[in-house]
């Protein structure tokens, strides 16, 4: 393995990392590519079939040079990343399989989800929408993820349906930790920000965020020159697990929540307002707050009510509940798993039930030669080559041609490279 050992930055772990040697991975195909990213399907020695995300290493030293106050922090992001990943013990949690580390690129390997993403599954339901049914069981176990993270100090902060995977067993498998971050752990009793400590979100804060954040693919980071630091740190203050907060500018524009657009700090609560989202666009097919633009976007988010429309329902209520816009009054882990929509949930098996709502059709394992031809070095370089050249242009289209921009092109990112990827199988997430 080339260039293995020259640029760690996660010297706390390198001992007990499992590194994997690119040359003896079979490429089978490309699954789809992220802001930083591109996710291979890949096949060990041993026949396990395993997702390769691979991140172009030059990138990374590009921003570390032009970042003045960010010295190694996008090194910090994909150590903290895998340093949870590496943590993890949850049915609905990705493995960390290995770390892999060349001359061009870093990436690690974690377990591979047939189902796909529950966005392209819910866009194959009759009108693109879930029954209530198995709205309730996928929430459960989105609810399970989320609180296991909570408990663990993790804040998610970017919980979409592209995000959530699912696995050979119809279970969820909650994926992509860019960008989480660490606050102390939030103890089951209490809220994790006081409503004494907690400053009130004030509409009238006219703040002019669009100059203060970038669009990022489909997330939203911040500048080069406001980094968050707290990521990948472990020296987080622990005096008291009511009044910790982040105050970094993190998420998807749809999905984002108010205290982070107002910049009034925020901690866990703003997984329970994507959630909302989330289980809003399964009942309904569409987000609760797009706009024509993200200006419109987040100006509906902070002062419009969510549309419920039809017959109130235990469902319509939570989400509710969700999005209330006032952290302090948004409703909490432990008023969730007692909702009535959850009423006859096991929260002790749900994990278990053998059969979920949707069970993908299996994998043709034995047909998966390997794809040669993928140079996964090459291949990442190309897309991000592609992806620089447009980025210019892209910049000046709304978030949905955006989309639809990337949807046309994701089969000529790169010239030269046959991906042998039905348009169906890849995504952009």
């Amino acid at each position: 393995m080339h260039g293995g050992h020259h640029h760690r930055r996660c010297h706390d772990q390198d001992d007990e990392m499992l590194y994997l040697d690119l040359k003896k991975l079979k490429v089978i195909s490309a699954l789809g590519r992220g802001a930083k990213g591109v996710v291979f399907l890949v096949r060990t020695e041993n026949g396990e079939l395993l997702a390769l995300k691979a991140i172009l290493r030059s990138s990374i030293e590009k921003k570390k040079k032009l970042g003045s106050s960010s010295d190694g922090n996008e090194y910090r992001r994909i150590c903290f990343e895998r340093q949870v990943l590496a943590s993890f013990h949850h049915p609905l949690l990705p493995k960390l399989h290995g770390v892999l580390m060349t001359d061009k690129i870093v990436g690690y390997a974690i377990d591979y989800c047939s189902g796909r993403d529950l966005n392209s599954l819910r866009k194959k339901q009759t009108e693109k929408m879930f029954s209530d049914d198995i709205i309730r069981f996928y929430a459960a176990e989105l609810v399970l993820a989320l609180e296991y993270l909570h408990n663990s100090g993790i804040v998610y902060r970017d919980l979409k349906p592209e995000n959530v995977m699912v696995q050979e067993n119809g279970h969820l498998m909650l994926v992509d930790f860019d960008l989480s971050t660490k606050l102390p752990p939030k103890s089951p009793e209490n809220r994790s920000v006081s409503s004494e400590t907690k400053p009130q979100i004030k509409p009238k804060k006219k703040k002019k965020f669009g100059f203060f954040f970038k669009r990022r693919d489909s997330g939203i980071s911040p500048d080069d020159s406001v980094q968050r630091e707290e990521l990948g740190s472990n020296s987080m203050s622990s005096e008291s697990d009511s009044v910790e907060k982040s105050n970094s500018f993190v998420g998807t524009e749809e999905y984002v929540a108010p205290e982070i657009i107002l910049g009034d700090g925020h901690d866990f609560s703003v997984d329970w307002w994507c959630l909302g989202v989330m289980l809003y666009e399964m009942l309904y097919g569409t987000t609760p707050f797009r706009g024509a633009n993200r200006k419109e976007t987040f100006y509906r988010i902070i002062t419009k009510a969510p549309d419920l429309t039809g017959e109130w329902t235990p469902l319509r209520d939570l989400i509710g509940k969700l999005l209330e816009k006032d952290p302090r009054k948004r409703i909490s882990v432990r008023e969730i798993k007692g909702h009535d929509f959850f009423r006859a949930v096991d929260w002790d098996t749900i994990t278990e039930m053998p059969r979920p709502p949707f069970i993908p059709e299996l994998t043709d394992v034995d047909g998966m030669k390997g794809n040669k031809e993928i140079d996964v070095e090459s291949y990442v370089q190309g897309v991000f080559k592609v992806g620089e050249e447009g980025k210019v242009e892209n910049n000046r289209k709304s978030v949905t041609s955006n989309c639809e921009e990337n949807r046309r092109n994701k089969d000529v990112w790169v010239n030269n490279h046959p991906t042998q990827i039905q348009n169906d199988n890849f995504f952009i997430f």
